[in-house]
């Protein structure tokens, strides 16, 4: 990261530390799209592409790198050998472009990526799917999660839900002494690709269902699963067992934290917390919060084992029943040592790379 970035960012991000921070406006497109590589230590940098509006040019470059480091924490605690990564394309009003437009924007983004030479692999993040990954791949051979019939992994939702349910799994363990979904009731907030998977898989269980979603639309498959609606305005003060965020993040603030009525928070949606310091709110308050950079892995376990290592489905099965084991190593290291498991999630992720490091020097 050159001087005039680190400094230009100072007042919005604390202690950047990431490998590589890379602005560029698309040639064709005309629009900023920010790279942040966080750290290659463990290989490659992996991760999605993000395309939304930002309010200005430092909020984008922002959120590149909250979830470029984010994603490192989630590889390593994974178990890949993929450091963390993101793109940001940076729109300018709330409408994505369509058409020969968007077209225009994948190219400019593949452009930017193949720049890299490898050093980050992308795949799909809020505002863009696996179609799109196909056209990005006309410009780089570095991207995941093309659709099936394009000989890609194709859409990873099901797959990071799958990871979810394990996740929760591990939470209603370590919460009520059972890890059966069945007779217990879930909160999931946010019907959308993943919610809607994970709000599925729960009911098979025989989990009673607490819903609820920006779109009204969502209704239809609250009622086709039996679940009770709530309007989204009182899903964060319903009472439940388990809440699930499965929308965007920073869900979690100073402000919300007092109106939980559950035992645990654990959700596929990233960057849950508003800031560190609300990972001790949840604690002081006794409920339980699973990180969830642990819990949202199923997708990028899925993705990378099939597009990257050819892995069988025996395999995949495996790694993503692994995430309870590794919640579950979480939730042991926080009680050891008295710390959040935001914070123990944090020193295990770092502890792996650590040891990456020494290994290579």
């Amino acid at each position: 990261m050159t001087v005039a970035l680190t400094e230009a960012l100072a007042p919005h991000v604390r202690e950047p530390s990431h490998e590589l921070v890379q602005v560029v406006r698309g040639r064709r497109s005309g629009l900023a799209i920010t790279i942040a590589v966080h750290s290659t230590a463990l290989g490659p940098a992996a991760g999605g592409c993000r395309i939304a509006h930002y309010p200005d040019p430092a909020a984008a470059i922002e959120d590149a790198l909250r979830l470029a480091a984010a994603m490192t924490e989630k590889n390593a605690l994974a178990g890949l050998d993929h450091g963390g990564a993101k793109a940001v394309v940076a729109l300018p009003t709330a409408a994505r472009p369509i058409g020969a437009e968007r077209t225009a924007l994948l190219h400019d983004l593949g452009d930017a990526i193949e720049s890299l030479g490898g050093r980050y692999i992308a795949g799909p993040d809020v505002g863009s799917g696996p179609v799109d990954m196909s056209v990005i791949g006309e410009r780089t051979s570095h991207v995941c999660c093309r659709p099936v019939e394009d000989g890609g992994s194709g859409d990873s939702s099901f797959h990071t839900a799958r990871g979810t349910l394990a996740a929760l799994g591990a939470v209603a363990d370590e919460a009520f002494g059972s890890p059966e979904p069945a007779g217990r009731t879930f909160g999931v907030i946010g019907l959308g690709a993943v919610g809607a998977h994970v709000a599925r898989l729960l009911s098979r269980a025989g989990a009673r269902l607490v819903v609820t979603d920006i779109n009204p639309a969502a209704r239809d498959l609250a009622e086709e699963m039996g679940a009770t609606w709530v309007d989204p305005d009182n899903a964060l003060a319903t009472e439940v067992d388990i809440l699930v965020p499965a929308a965007l993040g920073g869900l979690l603030t100073a402000r919300t934290v007092p109106l939980l009525r559950c035992a645990a928070v654990a959700g596929p949606a990233n960057n849950q917390l508003d800031e560190p310091a609300t990972a001790r709110l949840l604690a002081a308050r006794g409920i339980l919060w699973a990180p969830d950079v642990v819990v949202s892995a199923g997708g990028v376990i899925h993705a990378t084992g099939v597009d990257l290592r050819g892995e069988s489905e025996e395999q995949l099965t495996g790694r993503l029943s692994g995430i309870a084991t590794t919640l579950r190593h979480v939730f042991r290291t926080a009680r050891t040592h008295g710390i959040t498991p935001a914070d123990a999630a944090g020193e295990l992720a770092q502890q792996r790379v650590r040891q990456e490091q020494r290994q290579e020097s």
